[in-house]
């Protein structure tokens, strides 16, 4: 069956909702019991059924398991924000004494709370570079390496990782493959049949696609792994609400026709820039002659419609005239939405194991589901003001 009908079907049980169609929302912290043997029994259902209302209800279960389903798993945790699932994803694996390598071209955050909280807790990380392949981090593997997190395209510089060859490396090392999937989405990259070990998206994203909720989502490649991670994020107490799961969930169903959208005007924008004399150069893997081309088209089936371009202009308050004449693309954190956005890339600066030496300034943009054209105009207005 194609993720399309899929989509469309996953984690509809009206038999179980008085012929309800959508999973109703259910608010609940308190589940009650009949007897005492079987709130003896109640921790036989943690992993999969309604125990306590901090551990998942059948809004939160809809969610999860149409989200594991999707990408191949063997079971998926939903978390408070995309965020969430990336730190909680490291901590289920990693303890005093562990070492983790992480992408030097991660999402800032995560970054962040590998710098601090990890560190805190006596995790070292070694960041590495995002083109290194197997024989690269098989080099930088040690004994007590438990993680390598992979992010692939790279934040806002959209290096493409050999996903196949790090889970290779990492496996044979002793250690688990974590990804960022965020990018990719269920739909463009099947995580588990390359070799990652752990999934990790922030639903806020394309998931939910209407830029109004915060939710990630944790897969795993197997019960064991989702087991763990489970205990890990109930422990930290970590739960999304109902409201924004049922969101999320009716975000899936339409989730096919955005993505074959969000692609064509994405491909169609990032080539309209790659012509233009103000682009030095556009990072996006989908073009040909992006340097990450062949990983994408082996490994992937389609391209969000997240790139970033590099400016002959050099100067910020010369870009800033770029971006204050453009009327359809706001000025954003986030993206995966509808609306069109567009964000200075800063992150580049805090790289400590490569560095980004090209010269130009670096804007990332999100192509949203406006007329393509429109959205020409308004980019040739923000250009010409350059």
């Amino acid at each position: 069956m194609k993720d399309e009908t899929r989509l469309v079907h996953l984690s509809q049980q009206p038999e179980r909702h008085q012929g309800i169609l959508n999973p109703p929302v259910y608010h609940a912290s308190t589940i009650v019991y009949d007897s005492l043997a079987d709130f003896r029994q109640r921790l036989d259902r943690k992993y999969d059924g309604i125990m306590y209302g901090a551990l998942g209800t059948p809004t939160t279960f809809a969610l999860s398991d149409a989200v594991a389903a999707l990408e191949g798993g063997e079971g998926s945790v939903a978390t408070s924000s995309g965020l969430a699932a990336v730190s909680l994803g490291l901590l289920s694996f990693l303890g005093a004494g562990d070492h983790l390598l992480m992408v030097d071209s991660v999402y800032h955050p995560t970054r962040t709370f590998c710098d601090g909280i990890l560190k805190r807790m006596g995790v070292e990380t070694t960041y590495y570079d995002p083109l290194l392949g197997e024989e690269g981090i098989t080099g930088l593997l040690r004994e007590n390496t438990r993680v390598v997190f992979a992010e692939s395209p790279g934040s806002g510089t959209f290096e493409m990782q050999d996903i196949p060859a790090l889970a290779s490396a990492a496996h044979r090392g002793g250690a688990l493959l974590l990804l960022d999937n965020t990018w990719g989405t269920p739909l463009f990259f099947k995580p588990f049949t390359h070799g990652v070990d752990v999934s990790i998206q922030a639903g806020t994203k394309y998931i939910a696609g209407h830029s109004d909720l915060v939710i990630g989502h944790i897969t795993c490649r197997s019960r064991e792994l989702f087991r763990r991670v489970k205990d890990c994020v109930g422990e930290m107490g970590d739960i999304p609400g109902p409201d924004d799961c049922y969101l999320a969930l009716r975000g899936l169903r339409t989730m096919a026709v955005r993505m074959a959208r969000h692609q064509e005007s994405g491909l169609r924008i990032a080539r309209w820039l790659a012509a233009r004399p103000e682009v030095k150069r556009v990072l996006y893997p989908a073009l040909p002659d992006d340097p990450g081309y062949g990983i994408w088209k082996r490994d992937f089936t389609g391209a969000a419609s997240l790139f970033s371009v590099v400016l002959h202009e050099t100067r910020e308050e010369v870009v800033e005239k770029l971006i204050g004449n453009l009327r359809l693309f706001r000025l954003g954190a986030s993206w995966g939405g509808y609306e069109s956005l567009v964000l200075p890339v800063y992150g580049t600066r805090s790289r400590t194991t490569t560095r980004w030496d090209e010269p130009g300034f670096v804007l990332r943009f999100h192509i949203g589901l406006e007329d393509p054209g429109d959205l020409e105009e308004d980019l040739e207005r923000g250009l010409n003001a350059l």
